[in-house]
């Protein structure tokens, strides 16, 4: 039987935020997978390892999880007054598919340090010591992302004291501004409503608060799931009753927002919208049993992406959480300690901890508007060198 050699691709593992992936510069992709189509999803879904049918990504570099089965491809900015473009693509995992609707946030805090490592940033904008403001252009949602990048020496610092629940080690702060992250055509409500009436077959009509900021996100209240807003991995993913219902108002959602025309396109769009429920601030231990004093939070939120519960937060999602609670009248800002007040910073429970975000809103020309949100993260660089996927990807 003949054979042939694999392929080697350069290529980076990096976690950001408490995500990780598969880090790729556009220009050292092979020539098929440099433009979008089914060349570049094949080959990034083979290098991942899906589809697996064993949902576990052995045979591949995928972690089997949501927050595990990323890619990124970096490239020098096409656009004004950018530095980079970042495109990102999550990889379903038991089913062939790559999703490219929506933005990582998690992983957007490892975007600047891979720009600067390559050499994407002109040297004269890199300083010696200090911050690097690495102008990244988000490809998928169209929006301009500011990440400050500490250096020290003239390399990326990685090494730090600043904490993230849901990662288990320290590392440097990274600040990303997320400017102007509302849909593209600005409405951060495609309904026009900050509480929606939605419809959903078999199990009702819920409250929903229907936001486009970051990513699109449908916001129901933990209560009217029969949920306290506590509820930790284990005892939503091993419900596959609980998951399928959740599925259903996540695919009923996105069809009030528009974000499809047919119900039955969800299942193919797992990405985005994603599904939060949020409750009213209270204590709990967190999945690594540390205690949240519900006194030093402003809510509980909790949030599903790829069809189960996330294990800390999504990047995108804290954009919509923040903006969500600086606006009177969502669902979101109802349930927080500041209820009916616009906040400029809100702490919120997840399942491993808590995090800080902040949203500037403002009501303009009768609509709601968010500025810029901001959260801080921090980023590692994990393995560099090359990945190889089999002649003909089998």
């Amino acid at each position: 039987m003949m054979t042939q050699p694999q392929q080697k691709i350069a290529a980076r593992y990096m976690r950001g935020g408490t995500s990780k992936g598969v880090f790729f510069n556009l220009d050292e992709l092979p020539a098929s997978a440099r433009s979008p189509g089914a060349a570049r999803d094949r080959l990034l879904m083979r290098i991942i390892g899906s589809p697996d049918p064993y949902g576990q990504q052995i045979d591949g570099m995928g972690g089997a999880t949501s927050s595990t089965s990323k890619t990124v491809i970096v490239a020098p900015s096409q656009q004004p007054g950018h530095d980079v473009d970042y495109l990102f693509g999550q990889v379903a995992i038991t089913r062939a598919g790559i999703d490219w609707s929506g933005n990582c946030g998690n992983l957007t805090a490892a975007v600047g340090a891979f720009a600067i490592d390559n050499g994407l940033i002109e040297p004269q904008r890199l300083p010696d010591n200090g911050f690097c403001e690495v102008r990244i252009w988000q490809q998928n949602i169209g929006k301009t992302i500011i990440a400050r990048v500490p250096v020290r020496n003239g390399q990326v610092q990685e090494s730090g004291d600043f904490e993230l629940d849901g990662v288990a080690f320290p590392g440097a702060e990274i600040r990303l501004e997320f400017l102007d992250p509302a849909d593209a055509d600005g409405d951060l409500f495609p309904t026009g409503q900050r509480v929606d009436e939605l419809q959903v077959p078999g199990i009702g009509c819920l409250p929903a608060t229907l936001i486009n900021a970051g990513i699109a996100t449908i916001f129901v209240n933990a209560s009217d799931l029969g949920y306290s807003g506590c509820e930790l991995q284990n005892e939503i993913n091993n419900d596959p009753q609980a998951l399928a219902r959740l599925e259903t108002i996540r695919a009923w959602g996105a069809l009030k927002m528009g974000l499809i025309n047919d119900i039955h396109e969800a299942a193919s769009r797992q990405h985005t919208p994603k599904l939060a429920f949020v409750a009213a601030p209270q204590s709990y231990t967190s999945a690594s049993g540390k205690h949240i004093d519900g006194s030093d939070i402003d809510l509980c939120v909790r949030a599903l992406s790829m069809g189960k519960l996330h294990h800390a937060m999504m990047g995108t999602a804290s954009v919509a959480i923040a903006s969500a609670a600086a606006i009177p009248g969502t669902l979101v800002n109802q349930v927080t300690a500041n209820a009916g007040q616009s906040c400029t910073s809100v702490t919120f429970g997840h399942a491993s901890g808590i995090l800080t975000v902040g949203a500037e809103a403002h009501h303009e020309q009768g609509r709601w508007q968010v500025k810029k949100a901001v959260m801080s993260r921090s980023a590692r660089l994990l393995m560099e060198g090359w990945v190889r996927v089999p002649a003909g990807y089998k």
